[in-house]
């Protein structure tokens, strides 16, 4: 890597958001955003990177990653517009934290493995932001990170502060009564209440995860893409509108189509 050609593109792209923002000649879109109206980018280019990982299209990431670094310079360019902070000012910020972050790099501390960099890690963090309690730091999880991947960071920090069952048997009865309570909230009306308990049913196949070493958010996102696949198999293999289908010849078309997948994976 060239470091003086990668200084110079990353020039070249704050001039061009620049000139976007600019009062003169800029681009009526940009000069209109906010940062609050550029959240929806953030999160749709943040899951575009993320299925580009996915497909290790590496001509497919380096575009993705290019949109994902356009939201941090051109939130960073509004910001200075403001006269709020600058795009110096989160480079250094950053930088500021992984050295701060990494004693174990950048001092004299030592570590044993990776488990302990986590643990220094969070224990810094926790100094850094003033929490001062487990709950504060759930807290942060639950309003900052996608529900599902909120719940697995939430279920790891109780746990390994006691809050965890002995064996797993007891964790499958524990999702066998939330089930159950689930069923029975749902012979009701009031939404408010089977959504609490289809919550407490979710929460727990989390920690089901999390005792099996599985990560939810990956599997329910290949649960997700398997599933259009599948669908897609079975458009293939239709001869005419799958609405026109029964229920039963949809069920045989998809086991057809998943048969056939298999095969061709194998």
């Amino acid at each position: 890597m060239n470091e003086h050609s990668t200084l110079e593109a990353l020039k070249d792209l704050i001039a061009v958001v620049a000139k976007l923002r600019s009062p003169i000649g800029g681009c009526p879109w940009d000069l209109e955003q906010t940062p609050k109206t550029l959240i929806p980018y953030i999160l749709e280019e943040a899951y575009e990177v993320v299925d580009a990982l996915y497909s290790e299209d590496q001509g497919a990431i380096t575009e993705e990653l290019g949109d994902l670094l356009l939201q941090v310079i051109l939130q960073a360019q509004i910001a200075q517009d403001n006269q709020a902070f600058t795009l110096e000012a989160v480079a250094r910020g950053i930088t500021e934290k992984l050295i701060r972050r990494h004693p174990h790099v950048f001092a004299d501390v030592e570590v044993k493995d990776t488990q302990e960099v986590n643990r220094n890690w969070e224990t810094i963090k926790a100094t850094e932001k003033g929490l001062s309690s487990l709950t504060e730091q759930l807290s942060t999880y639950a309003r900052s990170l996608p529900p599902l991947m909120a719940a697995s960071k939430i279920s790891k920090k109780a746990a390994k502060v006691g809050f965890e069952w002995e064996n797993i048997d007891g964790v499958w009865q524990k999702f066998q009564e939330e089930l159950g309570e689930f069923q029975e909230a749902l012979g009701g009306e009031d939404k408010e209440h089977q959504r609490s308990e289809l919550g407490d049913v979710l929460f727990t196949l989390v920690n089901i995860a999390r005792w099996y070493d599985l990560d939810p958010t990956v599997a329910l996102q290949e649960t997700n893409l398997r599933f259009i696949q599948r669908l897609g198999k079975v458009e293939s293999l239709a001869k005419k509108p799958l609405s026109d289908y029964s229920l039963e010849e949809l069920e045989a078309l998809w086991q057809k189509a998943k048969t056939q997948l298999q095969e061709k994976n194998d």
